[in-house]
């Protein structure tokens, strides 16, 4: 798993903030699906930073990643 050391440019700190940003996204529409390219395009993440920041809230299993490689809410019920 990639640490948060990697980022280029941000911080810890930016990293916390956006996975709080894209848990609220996904609390706040249940049914979203995404994938690290859609989620880049509609947050103008890098791509590392959305590795990351995916990662992390699948290895929380906030997210799960689907068979087509989008995430959904773990508790969508897919």
């Amino acid at each position: 798993m990639h640490q948060i050391s990697e980022l280029n440019h941000a911080s810890a700190h930016d990293v916390r903030d956006w996975i709080q940003l894209v848990q609220s996204e996904y609390a706040e529409m249940p049914g979203l699906h995404l994938s690290k390219c859609q989620a880049q395009r509609l947050w103008n993440l890098d791509p590392g930073s959305c590795e990351i920041i995916f990662e992390a809230l699948e290895a929380s299993h906030f997210l799960k990643r689907m068979p087509n490689d989008s995430y959904v809410r773990a508790d969508a019920g897919y």
